[in-house]
């Protein structure tokens, strides 16, 4: 193993292990779609191995995203996200089994669509979350018994 690639492991294991759970979500999808891209262009190589690597990587990442959805907050919502990373799991098998360079294409853009969504959720989640912070009023004294900004939410 090169020193860069020593480098770029250690790296990417430090970035998952100290990623919240929404960016865990963003690297998941970001690796998708690098795999899916990889498996497309081994197909354009005639590189059947690299087809199946990149085909098979994204699938185990396709299925810890369906894995992770938690049902708790919205029911509904959760098996609508479900079903739409099943379609994404289908839709790169038949990419996969047909060598079919437009689906892999129709997944790429399927989860760059997801992960640029994804980016604007995290982004107004982090908005609104600065605000609720700055209207927040803060207690000068928290010795004089009166309770600081507090959440539920967490």
């Amino acid at each position: 193993m090169s020193v860069a690639t020593h480098s770029a492991n250690t790296y990417l294991r430090t970035r998952v292990m100290t990623a919240s759970r929404e960016e865990l979500r963003l690297l998941l999808l970001e690796g998708a779609i690098k795999f899916v891209t990889q498996a497309k262009e081994g197909l354009l190589a005639r590189n059947f191995e690299q087809v199946f690597q990149g085909t098979d990587n994204a699938r185990n990442i396709i299925v810890e995203l369906i894995t992770s959805v938690q049902s708790a907050p919205n029911p509904e919502l959760a098996e609508k996200v479900r079903s739409l990373y099943t379609f994404f799991y289908v839709r790169l098998t038949e990419a996969s089994f047909e060598k079919s360079i437009e689906k892999f294409e129709e997944v790429i853009g399927l989860l760059e669509y997801e992960r640029e969504t994804w980016v604007l959720l995290m982004q107004k989640v982090a908005s609104e979350k600065s605000s609720d912070e700055i209207a927040a009023p803060s207690d000068p004294d928290p010795v004089a018994g009166r309770a600081g900004p507090f959440s539920v939410q967490g």
